[in-house]
């Protein structure tokens, strides 16, 4: 046998020693063999005497011609309680492994969401700012929260929205604000087409834009023309409309919205009527299939953004019966991501799914900022959840907003009460400052609205529908009734036949009494026998002469120090995040 240079030779068994150096024992299948003895130097000094004795035994034997013994390894005896000290053991490691991989997957979802996220230039937003928000007894403070949804084509963008349009719009904006309670909310939306003073805002060369008034609201997204939109411009305008400094600014594409609806199991919705291809895109040049069928149904991804974008085929084709729409869907997205619990197992694929498509302003740039200012929503109560929009009337193809109204609504927020002219601050300062005794020389104060229950005690249901021709009636007849708390099933336009000349309380069986309450609230209006179940409202002639002929409902006495009630068609037309989803969609 041949040995390399630098090699030990071979042990019998053909092992070499790590150390390179040879064998000397036995291998463990040749007689005689010893066992290595393990423990500490004790038990390696009672083997090694075993270990002579046995070979001198051995060595006896062999000159005496008799066979070696067989030496046999004792079984080794248990410790005490060494089986339980090995469990708990591997159950502590165990747990501890298992702690380790939940903080390491947690890491990487935060680490993941982190990557996400992208925020806006803090130097885009506007210096001359409006003050914060005074804390109230408690040091809690309201949260104004500006929400966007843009309809930038940019990136899959374009699959999901249609068209190839270059630069973003908003397609949503809605104003949230949180009480200091954090139990109260109330979102606002602006009408995109609303003309409003478009402020100075930055460019992508670091140089700021003039002011720019009478521009649509929508416009302030596209200033510069990035390709992904411009928040932080719609947040300085916001800013200047309302005299209200928004906290944080949250601005969500296609993409992002289609994946938020996804995460949570899909959204519950309701449609008046079926939907179709070609009411979705007007450019089809046909009706086209079913895209959303009428009424109840749960939609995600692509129908999610169809329902909320929708404006044809549905009410008078209008944006106003859209943001009608986007305020149910909020208000639906809420009441599932509540049913599911408020917390970090909820909040996280849902956030995950949102911020591969998202925009934040700097003080929410961080998946664990993101998460805590989401969680500061577990208190509210859903029906003190309020959305509305703010007051406008036609002007042309555009929007204008109606003064004083409006500035009563941002007042009312700016002084934290909500739009029923209540307190949500924590106190009470103007509860000492009673109002003032009535004049003997004053008119009565009107009557108080109609009793709203039916015979049976349940609320009276009603449908709307506009007899006249005169577009915006329906809404308004809908706010009336929604101010005696009337619950709207639906508006719709009517069609089919000559305009009605009176308004007419159509009632199925055994609904009478219920349809003369719902007449009393439209005076002069005929009650008769309809053709189907429920109630229904025909607006007629006569109800467009007077609401033509009609001024604004002139505010209310308020304590001193507070802002002035809103009208009652203001408060009468918001939706509470729990009220009906078929309810309150259209518009006309």
């Amino acid at each position: 046998m041949s040995v390399q240079w630098g090699e030990s030779p071979p042990d019998p068994a053909g092992r070499r020693r790590a150390d390179g150096g040879l064998r000397t024992d036995p291998p463990e299948d040749a007689p005689g063999r010893i066992p290595v003895p393990r423990g500490g130097r004790a038990e390696a000094r009672r083997a090694a005497q075993n270990r002579v004795t046995w070979n001198r035994g051995a060595q006896n034997r062999a000159a005496q011609g008799r066979p070696a013994p067989t030496r046999r390894r004792a079984a080794p005896q248990a410790r005490p309680h060494a089986g339980r000290r090995g469990a708990r053991r591997l159950i502590a490691w165990s747990v501890a492994g298992l702690l380790v991989a939940l903080a390491g997957a947690g890491g990487a979802v935060y680490y993941r969401l982190n990557g996400n996220l992208r925020s806006f230039d803090p130097d885009a937003i506007a210096p001359d700012r409006p003050p914060e928000p005074t804390a109230d007894a408690h040091g809690h403070r309201p949260v104004n929260l500006l929400l966007i949804g843009s309809d930038s084509r940019a990136g899959r963008n374009s699959d999901l929205g249609g068209g190839d349009e270059v630069g973003a719009r908003s397609d949503t904006t809605i104003l949230l604000h949180v009480y200091a309670d954090h139990r109260h909310a109330v979102g606002v939306s602006i009408p995109r087409d609303a003309l409003v003073t478009v402020p100075r805002c930055k460019l992508p060369n670091g140089t700021w834009t003039r002011e720019q008034p009478g521009q649509m609201f929508n416009s302030a997204f596209s200033v510069g023309n990035y390709q992904a939109g411009n928040p932080a411009c719609t947040q300085n305008t916001v800013e200047r409309l309302t005299g209200i400094r928004i906290d944080h600014t949250i601005e969500v594409n296609f993409a992002g919205f289609a994946a938020m609806t996804g995460a949570v199991g899909g959204v519950d919705v309701c449609l008046p009527n079926a939907v179709h291809e070609g009411d979705i895109n007007p450019n089809l040049g046909r009706k086209g299939k079913v895209a959303l069928a009428k009424g109840r149904q749960r939609v995600s991804g692509q129908q999610a953004l169809d329902y909320v974008r929708l404006r044809h085929g549905i009410g008078d084709d209008s944006d106003v019966g859209r943001m009608k729409r986007q305020q149910a869907f909020l208000a639906s997205l809420l009441a599932r991501i509540k049913s599911k619990g408020l917390n970090p197992a909820t909040l996280l694929p849902l956030a995950d799914a949102a911020t591969r498509s998202m925009t934040v302003d700097p003080g929410l740039d961080s998946a664990a900022k993101l998460v805590d200012f989401a969680l500061t929503f577990k208190d509210i109560d859903l029906h003190e959840v309020k959305f509305l929009t703010t007051p406008w009337r036609y002007n042309g193809a555009r929007i204008d907003l109606v003064h004083p109204a409006v500035d009563t609504l941002w007042r009312t927020l700016q002084a934290d009460r909500t739009i029923d002219g209540q307190d949500a601050t924590g106190h009470q300062p103007d509860a000492a400052v009673a109002p003032p005794p009535p004049s003997p020389a004053s008119p009565p104060s009107p009557p108080s609205p109609p009793a709203t229950l039916g015979a049976d005690g349940a609320p009276i249901r009603v449908t709307v529908h506009n007899g006249t021709g005169t577009p915006g009636l329906a809404a308004r007849a809908a706010e009336t009734l929604r101010a005696a708390r009337v619950t709207v099933s639906a508006t719709a336009t009517a069609r089919g036949g000559a305009r009605a000349a009176t308004t007419t309380v159509e009632y199925g069986a055994g609904q009478r009494t219920n349809a003369q309450k719902v007449a009393a609230l439209f005076p002069g209006a005929a009650v008769a026998p309809g053709p189907r179940a429920g109630i229904s409202v025909r607006l007629g002639l006569d109800y467009a002469a007077g609401a033509a002929a009609g001024a604004p409902a002139p505010a209310a006495a308020a304590p001193a120090g507070a802002p002035a009630r809103l009208p009652a068609e203001v408060v009468g037309g918001a939706r509470s995040a729990d009220d009906d989803i078929c309810s309150n969609v259209s518009y006309g």
